[in-house]
């Protein structure tokens, strides 16, 4: 079996996450692609696309928010995703005994007695009138019933799990702060969600791994878990065998891909790119090594924001007084540093809407 190392696999991720090339897409058709932008902090999905496709428009993707076409949902690990509608309703019903058992996680003894079908028909209940609401009015209207539990449970539970909900705009609009307003996904969408699947059948779980492997393979299935949740899909995976190639990295894992899926040659250049807080293109892993150093993996799930420079993070950034903020991670050469100001003037001009084109590149780590 071929064993690919990790440069190997960083090319092949890059390549499918839209960040060896920037892409000529449209946005839906992007979002589609990576299968969705963690948007839990609501402007780093602009960050997201703006590094993976050319002439992005900041203005389109509010657009689209406002038309309904993407959607701000809770979803894949529990955390809140910026998708298109059609992947939120067929994907939704696929994710709800996760979503359960990740909010029990934290909120089990607070939960404990709580009915979660009887939880459930109250919270539709209260949101069928369409009114948004945020999760703290929610949760008082349900308290009120179930008083012990606390409102951040019940809330949590409701909006994150139980009943499927979007955050409405201005939340997730460019450069608009605005709080969270929640209501009914198919109501706002106007269309009910999938049902899940008959017994013993999977047809969701087989389209989730083709498309995880369509923007992130070759990956193993613990990978495939990392970056929606769910238990592997092993039903799934056994399914699709006969149209799945494999492969073995180098620490002996078994690698699953599409037969006619990008691989590119482990020299191919790797351009400069700012990736926003929580990026999947290194959350969507489980053995992040091909992006990442273990030295640094904590960087992926702080919220820190990092600088792909050859493929792998070689440095955090921020922006402090209008100026992009580069820290670096280790020492970089004249060549690379060049080409991450470079990089972070167009940044800083797109954050600033032509503003600011300033840089600033702090010491080398001793």
């Amino acid at each position: 079996m071929t064993v690919l190392d990790n440069r190997a696999l960083n090319r092949a991720t890059l390549a499918r996450q839209l960040l060896l090339d920037r892409a000529d897409v449209p946005v839906p058709d992007a979002v589609a692609h990576i299968g969705g932008l963690q948007a839990q902090e609501p402007q780093e999905p602009f960050v997201g696309l703006w590094s993976r496709l050319r002439a992005f428009d900041s203005a389109v993707l509010s657009d689209l928010l406002i038309q309904r076409s993407l959607v701000r949902t809770h979803l894949m690990r529990r955390t809140v995703h910026l998708l298109t509608a059609d992947d939120a309703l067929t994907w939704r019903a696929r994710h709800d005994a996760m979503l359960r058992q990740r909010v029990l996680g934290t909120y089990r003894r607070e939960l404990d007695g709580v009915d979660l079908d009887e939880l459930a028909a109250a919270g539709r209940a209260v949101m069928a009138d369409d009114e948004p609401r945020s999760m703290t009015e929610l949760a008082r209207a349900l308290a009120e019933r179930w008083p012990t539990p606390g409102t951040r449970a019940l809330g949590e539970m409701v909006i994150a799990a139980l009943v499927p909900m979007v955050q409405l705009p201005p939340r997730g609009l460019w450069r608009t702060r605005a709080g969270v307003r929640n209501v009914l996904l198919s109501s706002w969408l106007g269309r009910e969600i999938d049902p899940p699947a008959l017994e013993d059948t999977d047809p969701v779980g087989q389209a989730l791994v083709r498309r995880y492997l369509a923007a992130y393979g070759p990956a193993a299935t613990a990978d495939l878990r990392a970056w929606c949740g769910l238990a592997g899909l092993p039903a799934a995976v056994a399914a699709m065998r006969g149209e799945l190639i494999t492969f073995r990295d180098d620490r002996g894992r078994e690698l699953l891909d599409l037969p006619d899926a990008p691989r590119p040659d482990p020299d191919t250049p790797a351009p400069v790119r700012f990736l926003p807080a929580f990026d999947n293109a290194i959350l969507g892993y489980q053995d992040r090594s091909r992006i990442i150093d273990d030295a640094h993996r904590g960087l992926s799930v702080a919220g820190e924001r990092v600088v792909l420079v050859d493929g792998r993070v070689a440095a955090t950034w921020n922006v402090e007084a209008g100026a992009v903020t580069v820290i670096p991670l280790r020492r970089l050469s004249r060549a690379d540093r060049t080409a991450v100001v470079e990089q972070g003037r167009e940044l800083a001009s797109f954050l600033s809407d032509n503003e600011s084109h300033r840089v600033e590149v702090g010491p080398t780590p001793r």
